[in-house]
């Protein structure tokens, strides 16, 4: 355990980007970014250090107590003076309990911060994946954009020969010019979205980032996994403390005895002999009697919270289960939706564009045909670049589901 201890707390030292500098990301290379640079992370894993605090005072002793105790009369004759020590002592395996129990909270404080980094993980490659969806997003647009003005060009040329109409040339040329405003807007969408990875990644506002990689086709995950999970594990860790706590609050029932020695010293006139002093040592011992308390109320507290933590992580469990469940559905329908648009849908539409283009240069169609043949075509393409995105980002939530990634 210390190791690994050791090695989240190196990782507190942030790594800092210099400035203008840009950073190359891939969507592996996300979660050692995180783990190095994040700084909620960084803060997070102070929880180890604060659990292994409570562990170190766990389970000591009280401290032994010094006793003192003067008295004398008004003329300084007579007079007694004892100085004692002292020390309490439980009468059960109370200490031994509380090491226990905080030996447990110590693992569970490492797994909220394993969730930390994994709830931090998700979000990060959730931002990636809509990145690189609006890149190929607007890849899509500057080819129609490239393909209007390649018209409009054909348009123009032929306009000039008395075979085309200057109109013509002109809608194709808004059709290119609609396609650039288009792509512009995505780029301040992408700027939006790395906006908000930059922080994920622990990267100064100046750093650059640049996102490498592209969405792969759909590719369901191999089922059947087991699930982990920090958060059940932390979940589970608190029920068996709390189990833990009952034992402590049931070794309270009998409190600490106490027990010490003392020395004392007496000087009395005894007349008329004179002044004579006297030297005692002896033993004290105290030992509570339980009457009145018997710690029933901490001891029913400690059962419910221990009952209410094991309720917790069984709804937990379950809760990730339809988690998983519903992300694997979620990407199933998405993946038959891709398939469906390139088997059918697509090939449909672009050879209805080829069709109604082919037909308008020999005379027989119109331009409008062209362009509404052109648009569909890009919707359905656009529709399956929305799936993919899809697709991918039901990907992310049941990897973090599962915590297979």
């Amino acid at each position: 355990m210390f190791p690994r201890i050791l090695a989240g707390l190196l990782l507190l030292v942030p790594l800092h980007l210099p400035a203008n500098e840009t950073e190359i990301l891939s969507y592996a290379s996300l979660p050692g970014r995180i783990r190095a640079s994040n700084p909620d992370l960084a803060a997070a894993r102070l929880r180890i250090r604060e659990a292994l605090g409570r562990k170190k005072q766990a389970g000591r002793p009280a401290n032994p107590e010094l006793e003192t105790e003067f008295e004398h009369d008004s003329r300084f004759r007579e007079g007694r003076i004892e100085i004692g020590i002292s020390q309490r002592f439980p009468v059960t395996n109370r200490l031994q309990l509380e090491k226990q129990v905080s030996l447990a909270a110590v693992e569970a404080a490492e797994a909220e911060v394993r969730e930390v980094e994994r709830k931090l993980v998700a979000e990060a490659r959730e931002a990636f994946v809509r990145v690189l969806a609006i890149r190929s997003r607007r890849e899509l647009l500057r080819e129609q954009e490239a393909l209007s003005g390649k018209l409009a060009d054909f348009i123009s040329a032929a306009a000039e020969k008395g075979e085309g109409s200057p109109l013509d040339a002109g809608q194709a040329r808004l059709e290119a010019a609609r396609m650039a405003t288009e792509a512009r807007k995505l780029d301040a969408e992408e700027a939006a979205a790395t906006g908000e990875l930059k922080p994920l990644l622990g990267l100064p506002t100046s750093a650059g980032l640049h996102l490498s990689g592209a969405l792969g086709d759909p590719a369901l995950p191999a089922g059947g996994k087991a699930i982990k999970r920090p958060d059940l594990d932390a979940a589970r860790l608190d029920a068996q403390a709390a189990s833990g706590e009952i034992a402590v609050e049931q070794s309270k029932r009998r409190e600490d005895v106490e027990a010490g020695v003392f020395a004392a010293a007496e000087r009395t006139e005894d007349a008329p002999e004179g002044l004579d002093t006297e030297a005692i040592v002896g033993l004290r011992f105290k030992l509570p009697l339980p009457f009145w308390n018997k710690n029933e109320g901490a001891i029913d507290e400690a059962i419910a919270r221990s009952e209410r933590k094991e309720k917790e992580a069984d709804a937990l469990a379950q809760n990730i289960r339809h988690e998983a469940t519903t992300a694997r559905a979620e990407m199933e329908q998405w993946a038959a939706m891709i398939g469906e648009l390139d088997s059918k849908l697509l090939p449909l539409a672009k050879t209805q564009s080829e069709q109604t283009e082919t037909a308008w240069r020999n005379g027989q169609g119109e331009l409008q045909t062209v362009l509404k043949a052109r648009e569909q075509s890009l919707e359905l393409r656009a529709a399956r670049l929305d799936a993919l995105r899809e697709f991918h980002l039901a990907r992310v939530r049941y990897e973090a589901a599962t915590g297979n990634p």
